[in-house]
């Protein structure tokens, strides 16, 4: 996926619930490796989940539900979404997982 690709949407992602200590991480990393998405997701010091994806609408779309519904064991209460300019996609690889900040 080139970031010239028209239609690339590139989001941020805070997760607020349970996520931390439940599989959410790897959860996220396996669905949106498997959508086709680049990215990362990790910890943040605050209790959350953060990710930043970026893809065709279609595939934000695909992570969005999926993480709306979480993983077993989680409880999703808020996802707070900021679109991120197209060019930050440039430094993104396949989606991995991050250490906590």
């Amino acid at each position: 996926m080139s970031e010239q690709e028209e239609g690339l949407i590139v989001r941020h992602y805070q997760v607020e619930g349970r996520v931390q200590g439940v599989g959410f991480r790897w959860f996220v990393q396996r669905e949106a490796a498997e959508i086709g998405l680049r990215g990362w997701v990790r910890n943040s010091p605050h209790g959350h989940v953060e990710a930043v994806a970026a893809g065709s609408p279609e595939q934000i779309a695909e992570l969005e539900t999926a993480l709306k519904r979480g993983s077993r064991g989680s409880r999703v209460d808020r996802i707070r979404i900021h679109n991120l300019e197209d060019s930050e996609a440039a430094a993104l690889r396949e989606f991995r997982i991050e250490g906590a900040v």
